[in-house]
């Protein structure tokens, strides 16, 4: 049997390695395997080019830079890791995955959607999530998040400036708006019990 394949997007802050941990628990306890991933990152080659990706000024990467650093990236991840794991029937959960690319160098960065697409479709044969979930969190509950996870080490997208973030997090909602059954927005601003409790109930369809 295949696995199923979910991301978990969203801004920063918002809570979505927690809850990919969390997830990963809840589904273990119904007996499902599962693997935890996150982007840019999950396979040897995706980890090296994070490097590139997250480190350095702001203005060290244009949007159009990222955006192949990204698609290569996803790529080996990918071929690597999400693949084959969803093949041997384990569930992939992943931290980000082609709607951040969307959202970060497509609509906040200025990139045509469709291009950004393109360069998924090549690199990584178009494949997308069996369900995606964007929590969504006040932005100054999420800076604060933040702000705490990294202290004064804020990679290149964390410390873009709010308009910036405002973007990405319109983006998403006009994702879900587009994409309702693959994408569902998540208040993410309750306990993580709440939030995992919601993650499940969306994942009703899926565990039936």
């Amino acid at each position: 049997m295949t696995g199923r394949f979910i991301s978990l997007e969203g801004g920063e802050g918002a809570g979505k390695s927690t809850q990919a941990k969390r997830l990963a628990e809840a589904l273990g306890a119904r007996g499902i395997a599962t693997l935890v991933t996150r982007e840019p990152g999950g396979s040897e080659g995706a980890e090296a080019i994070r490097g590139l990706l997250m480190q350095g000024a702001v203005a060290r990467w244009s949007p159009h830079s990222e955006a192949l650093l990204f698609a290569a990236a996803r790529a080996d991840h990918v071929e690597k890791l999400i693949r084959p794991a969803l093949g041997a029937g384990t569930w992939v959960i992943c931290d980000r995955f082609i709607d951040s690319s969307r959202a970060y160098q497509g609509v906040a960065g200025g990139i045509d959607d469709a291009a950004v697409l393109a360069l998924h479709a090549f690199g990584s044969r178009g494949m997308l999530p069996d369900r995606t979930f964007v929590l969504e969190v006040a932005p100054e509950q999420g800076r604060a998040r933040a702000e705490v996870r990294d202290g004064a080490e804020a990679d290149r997208f964390a410390a873009r400036g709010n308009a910036f973030h405002a973007d990405v997090a319109a983006a998403f909602r006009r994702f879900a708006a587009h994409e309702p059954e693959r994408v569902r927005l998540i208040d993410a601003s309750g306990t993580p019990e709440t939030v995992t409790g919601a993650l499940l109930a969306n994942l009703a369809d899926l565990l039936a």
